[in-house]
């Protein structure tokens, strides 16, 4: 492999971007800005431990379920998971994070990157309530930086094109958890725990 080591390297090959590119970013929530968290139901939270180690996490609930508290913080409720927490120990160790937020059917998004502390309680948590459960934590972000990223990934991807959907295409949830994770596991056991009725548990602890 013919290996890229420098930053001069990268803009060789990619060229520099248009000034317009370049200063996009912004370090307040505009108004738009805050219609589109209140109508995103899905975001990915990106995080890296001291060591460097990575995760991205997915987080989503009903539309606005990220709460604005002003024009350069916002806070994430945490659900009922699988209680690894991967995410949360990265952010005690290093709190800069990188927020992607989609639309359902939208190919931009919204990018928001800053620094995270987690809080176990605030007065916004009565806002954070879906289906009577309050978080037991939430991720408040200091904003250092928001801005819109362009469509090409959705529109190559033909992301939300339901004719490109091919959901059996790979193995189901069930099979994958009984090759890798609960292999003693029956598989009818695991279709039916990720059956219908996984859907009603999941705002339980």
């Amino acid at each position: 492999m013919d290996a890229v080591t420098t930053h001069d390297e990268i803009r060789e090959l990619l060229g520099t971007p248009l000034p317009r590119v370049a200063h996009k970013t912004r370090k307040e929530l505009h108004e738009y800005d805050k219609q589109w968290l209140a109508a995103s139901p899905f975001c990915l939270v990106a995080t890296a431990a001291a060591d460097g180690t990575c995760d991205v996490s997915p987080k989503g609930d009903p539309p606005g379920f990220t709460v604005v508290l002003n024009d350069t913080t916002i806070a994430i409720p945490e659900r009922p998971g699988n209680r690894r927490a991967d995410g949360f120990h990265n952010i005690i160790d290093n709190p800069h994070v990188g927020l992607i937020y989609l639309l359902p059917g939208r190919g931009d998004t919204l990018r928001i990157n800053g620094r995270a502390g987690l809080v176990r309680d605030a007065d916004f948590f009565d806002r954070m309530i879906v289906r009577g459960h309050r978080p037991a934590l939430a991720v408040v972000v200091d904003i250092e930086e928001v801005f819109y990223h362009c469509s090409k990934a959705f529109l190559r991807s033909a992301l939300w094109t339901p004719e490109t959907w091919q959901p059996t295409a790979a193995p189901s949830r069930p099979a994958i958890a009984k090759a890798m994770e609960r292999p003693d596991d029956d598989l009818a056991v695991l279709e039916e725990y990720y059956g219908a009725k996984y859907a009603e548990s999941i705002y339980r602890a």
